[in-house]
């Protein structure tokens, strides 16, 4: 079986067709699903739809490309992080890609979010583009990872170089592959997955974007996690069921869900 560990299936155009994504995950053997929140404002609809199914998950948190939205407080993630089903905090980060100017509300945010996580002893969702070494020096300033007290976390749909995994790596976190690794131009980001170890490794959709090979171009969900899996697995030359066994113990070992 198969988890997507990232996907956003509360955005509208996955929702809409909610019983179809639903059994295509399991017709393609994608038993769980983390549906991972992006600004306060609708996540209520995140917790919904964990609420709902058991085999759903939720995590609470402002993602770095929404400026125009309330920010949020240590206090407020970590009360809204009680709900059992809520296993993670973020998405959160650093995202020097899309926006431009000044941008040290993204690093307060950022900081915002790992003290909830050590507060509630949650893991880590990491969102980091076109800003690692900000991303790597406040990690480390707010004590992100396991090797300063930190809960660490995931380096989710990732795209960096080596080095950012392994400086990641070494504060326990993992890294995670989304359907880009597919992308026939995304060779560096394969030879970065070639060196990470399936044990320090999840894979996910990114739902509704970034759909893997065959896919690429059309809508991404969950059920087309599998074909990451696949991937990896010629990728490193081992079973696909070994890549779905390891990545799937990993997600529960990170997130302490209930199978």
């Amino acid at each position: 079986m198969f988890i997507d560990s990232h996907c956003h299936i509360d955005f509208p155009e996955l929702a809409a067709r909610m019983p179809e994504i639903l059994a295509k995950m399991a017709e393609n053997k994608v038993s769980h699903a983390l549906c991972v929140s992006v600004d306060l404002p609708d996540f209520p609809r995140v917790l919904a739809l964990a609420e709902l199914y058991p085999h759903i998950f939720a995590s609470v948190g402002v993602h770095p490309d929404y400026e125009d939205t309330p920010e949020p407080s240590v206090e407020q993630l970590v009360e809204l992080a009680r709900h059992p089903k809520i296993v993670a905090i973020g998405e959160t980060g650093l995202d020097y890609y899309r926006l431009e100017g000044d941008l040290e509300w993204q690093r307060e945010r950022f900081r915002t979010h790992i003290r909830a996580s050590r507060e509630t002893r949650k893991p880590l969702i990491i969102h980091t583009r076109s800003a690692s070494e900000d991303t790597i020096r406040i990690m480390r300033e707010e004590g992100a990872g396991t090797d300063q007290g930190g809960v660490a976390g995931v380096m989710h749909c990732f795209t960096e170089s080596l080095e950012v995994a392994r400086a990641s790596m070494e504060q326990g976190f993992y890294i995670s592959f989304s359907g880009i690794v597919t992308f026939k131009s995304a060779r560096e980001l394969q030879a970065v997955a070639l060196e990470v170890p399936l044990e320090r490794m999840l894979i996910e959709t990114d739902s509704p974007y970034l759909a893997p090979v065959p896919y690429r171009g059309k809508t991404n969900e969950p059920g087309y996690v599998a074909h990451v899996a696949e991937f990896i697995a010629k990728l490193k030359g081992v079973p696909v069921e070994q890549v779905a066994e390891q990545t799937s113990a990993n997600f529960f070992e990170l997130f302490k869900a209930a199978a």
